[in-house]
C-alpha cells in the first residue's frame, strides 16, 4: 500500500474539520460528509443560513453551484 502524501493528509484533515463544523451546526452526518468533500460549497454561508433558521437541505439548494448537482 502506498504511503499517504502530505497533501492527502492535509486534504483529509480539512474534510474532517468541515464535516465537524457542519454537524456541529445541525447538519445531518450523511449530508455533512458529502458537503465537506465538495469545496464548491461555502462552509460559512451554509452555517450562517442554518443559524438563521434555514433547514440544512434548503441551505444546500440555495448555495448549490450553478450548473452542478447538489449534495443534498
Amino acid at each position: 500500500m502506498a504511503a499517504t502524501t502530505a497533501s492527502e493528509r492535509v486534504r483529509h484533515e480539512v474534510v474532517r474539520w468541515r464535516r465537524e463544523q457542519l454537524t456541529g451546526s445541525g447538519f445531518p452526518l450523511p449530508l455533512a460528509a458529502r458537503l465537506a468533500k465538495d469545496a464548491r460549497y461555502d462552509l460559512h454561508a451554509l452555517i450562517e443560513l442554518s443559524e438563521r433558521g434555514c433547514a440544512p437541505e434548503l441551505a444546500v439548494r440555495i448555495l448549490a453551484p450553478i450548473g452542478g448537482e447538489t449534495a443534498a
